[in-house]
């Protein structure tokens, strides 16, 4: 049997896991909800998840454990912390669970950055080398690739694009903060300000739909979003001057209603050179995003030792 990486993708409402092979291949996968209470509950689920697709693919000693996790700190230790989406594990030890539980070597890297990665391996960016990233979910996740490498900061916290502030007198984020991009384009988001619209909707996806279907008032919605997402954009784009941003996440299946705003608030507000030169584009894995950026980095890490 070949050697094989255990991934996951850590959300705050879904957990999926794969067993992934080095060329990419995924043979085994799964999913389940994450749970929105205790410490305890959430770490059980992780490693059930992580047992049921081991138990999938066949696999007694996984080449290594790696996990995508909405971090917004140095994963470098494996201890978690600042999670605005997953309060239940600030400052837990995720690394040194996993590496008790399935003696074997642990990553435990930005969620953002992981999808970021692994379109960049298998998805919408392969082949470029400067690649700003973004998941936009329950959250708003960023990754950078800069000159073909993944850039995450002096400390590992590098990324965290959902945090740059738009309005800062803005709604209040689960970071500390106020008027982060989070708080304008995140799935959360957009429900609080679809309701505040007026709208009865649960989701973001329920704002969606009546967005399809004509409702001026969710139309005007994603509108602001995009705005906000816009003038975020024009600011990366003048700074790093990437060859592509990729949108990817639940919310990303909005970019038609998204799209008129964002391009015109770049158009407006980065320079003319590094926005002409720009191309912003869906991401094409989905959900298989971050466990594959996951295991592309543990693969990484594990050169040289048998496929």
């Amino acid at each position: 049997m070949k050697k094989i990486v255990v991934a996951m993708d850590l959300g705050g409402t879904n957990m999926r896991f794969a067993a992934v092979l080095r060329d990419g291949r995924i043979v085994a996968s799964h999913r389940r909800s994450t749970p929105r209470t205790d410490t305890a509950s959430v770490v059980s689920s992780i490693i059930s998840g992580f047992s049921k697709v081991l138990d999938l693919s066949k696999t007694r000693t996984p080449l290594a454990v790696a996990a995508a996790v909405p971090t917004t700190s140095s994963t470098l230790s494996g201890v978690l912390s600042k999670l605005p989406n997953l309060p239940a594990l600030d400052d837990f030890g995720l690394g040194d669970v996993l590496r008790g539980e399935f003696l074997a070597p642990v990553l435990v890297v930005n969620d953002a950055t992981s999808a970021t990665i692994g379109e960049n391996w298998l998805g919408a960016s392969t082949g470029a080398k400067n690649v700003i990233g973004f998941t936009l979910g329950t959250g708003v996740g960023g990754g950078l690739i800069i000159d073909g490498r993944p850039h995450t900061g002096a400390n590992g916290s590098a990324g965290e694009l959902g945090h740059i502030c738009v309005e800062p007198s803005g709604p209040p984020c689960g970071c500390g903060s106020n008027g982060c991009l989070e708080q304008y384009v995140s799935g959360t988001a957009i429900v609080r300000m679809a309701k505040d619209a007026g709208l009865k909707v649960t989701t973001s996806k329920d704002v969606f739909e009546l967005a399809r279907a004509g409702n001026e008032h969710a139309i005007e919605v994603f509108g602001i979003a995009g705005r906000a997402f816009g003038v975020v954009l024009s600011g990366l784009v003048n700074t790093l001057n990437p060859d592509k941003i990729v949108i990817g996440g639940g919310v990303s299946k909005a970019w038609q209603f998204l799209r008129p705003s964002v391009l015109s608030e770049v158009k407006a507000r980065a320079f003319e050179i590094p926005a002409s030169h720009v191309t912003i584009v869906r991401a094409k894995l989905g959900d298989r995003a971050g466990v594959l950026g996951a295991a592309r980095i543990a693969y990484l890490n594990s050169a040289g030792m048998e496929s």
